[in-house]
């Protein structure tokens, strides 16, 4: 066989003892041995009265199909055909190195000479295939650009084309492949340059680019502080990224997550914590958390970037105000994953303890919160949580014993004024 055929290895079990080969229809024999069919028939025929595998004498010549074994066969030689294809495509479909240095040198010449580039999808989409096979391939993609000012040009033209959604559509994918390579967003181009083309695909592009495009912001704004902080003075981005927490029909779980991942990026600065209340943060991510079933990473963030906006005087308001959000933020306590725990302890802690709001106070109490601490209490909980959660149970039995004094006075008020 060539080097580059496919190597395929048989179970053992479905070859038959006789002729070494894949059986195409198994029986087996009273010995309980299995053989293709064509071949102990002949054996048989020969006037063998034995099994050949155990040599065992025969005392009944007939033959049961083996269904079971014929069905793992099957199932086994179609998965070994689908393997081959896909090998014989990828064959097909790649490109070399050589190949690679001619395509991204066709790319740079065609913006040199026409200031404007003319986007080959077949081209694109060979060299994102190529990059997407390996790290290997992705960094040499990378070093090829780095020299030819490549990932320069494309986004030179994200920039100047944020409206051709259909060609920036091919662009971003690899363009977002080869910034995460690079790095950094500041060596290849001035943030605020690129921010009208982000907001544009983030707005107005199709599910595909907007999650694309998310994960390229979440990658900026994780990494480069520069590009982050200059980012955060658009209003317009924290509207655009909360849009995709608003449940409806359109609702991506997996894009509210790259979202979310970006705002509490974003909200690592101190000041960018004000922006995020102002631009409905809570409400929107509050919503989406009392009324939706997610997933534990999406969880997670969305309580992260709730006790970030916590720990500001506008964002405790603003959750002491939304009632419904407090008291989901009480359910999560203990029933999605410790750290979920903590950013919800923490909250409530703020919200409580720290601020001191009888309306916060007053959704616990509606949700059973007191029950959650106890048990949080008597949890493996870090010795953070458990201080926590002690300071809310002092919170909780103050006003308890400040309600029953109340309603003792009252009661022994009334009992002096009514007469028997």
């Amino acid at each position: 066989m060539r080097k580059d055929d496919l190597y395929i290895t048989v179970p053992s079990f479905f070859r038959c003892p006789i002729s070494l080969d894949v059986m195409k229809s198994p029986v087996s024999l009273c010995t309980g041995v299995t053989y293709d069919r064509s071949s102990i028939q002949r054996w048989l025929d020969s006037g063998n009265n034995t099994c050949p595998a155990t040599m065992q004498v025969l005392q009944t010549k007939d033959l049961v199909p083996n269904y079971t074994l014929q069905r793992l066969i099957q199932i086994w030689s179609e998965s070994v055909r689908t393997q081959r294809s896909d090998t014989e495509s990828n064959r097909v479909n790649s490109v070399s190195h050589d190949q690679v240095r001619e395509l991204i040198k066709q790319f740079v010449n065609e913006f040199r000479v026409h200031s404007e580039l003319e986007v080959n999808s077949d081209r694109l989409s060979k060299l994102l295939s190529f990059s997407e096979e390996s790290a290997e391939n992705l960094r040499f993609v990378a070093s090829v650009a780095a020299e030819s000012d490549f990932l320069a040009i494309l986004t030179s033209f994200l920039v100047h084309n944020p409206k051709n959604l259909k060609v920036v559509e091919k662009i971003v994918p690899l363009w977002k492949m080869l910034l995460v390579e690079r790095g950094s967003l500041s060596k290849i181009g001035k943030a605020n340059d690129i921010y009208p083309a982000i907001i544009f695909a983030l707005r107005n592009g199709s599910s595909k680019l907007k999650m694309e495009m998310s994960k390229a912001l979440e990658f900026i704004t994780s990494t480069d502080s520069e590009a982050k902080s200059s980012l955060s003075e658009n209003s317009d981005l924290y509207s655009v990224l909360l849009s995709f927490s608003t449940i409806n029909t359109d609702w991506n779980p997996d894009l509210m997550e790259v979202s979310v991942s970006c705002l509490i990026s974003l909200a690592m600065l101190r000041k960018n914590r004000v922006k995020l209340v102002k631009a409905g943060a809570v409400k929107s991510v509050g919503k989406a958390l009392s009324t939706t079933e997610m997933g534990t990473r999406l969880t997670d963030k969305v309580l992260r970037l709730l006790e970030l906006i916590s720990t500001c005087k506008e964002g405790r308001l603003e959750l002491c105000n939304d009632g419904d959000c407090v008291q989901a933020i009480v359910k999560k306590v203990l029933k999605v994953s410790n750290e979920a725990t903590e950013h919800a302890v923490t909250i409530l802690w703020s919200l409580c303890c720290l601020f001191r709001d009888h309306r916060a106070q007053e959704s616990v109490a509606k949700s059973n919160g007191m029950a959650k601490i106890l048990l949080l209490l008597q949890s493996n909980c870090s010795p953070a949580v458990r201080q926590m959660a002690a300071d809310l149970l002092k919170v909780f039995r103050v006003n308890s014993k400040a309600v029953s004094c109340l309603s003792t006075s009252y009661d022994t008020k009334t009992t002096h004024i009514m007469p028997f």
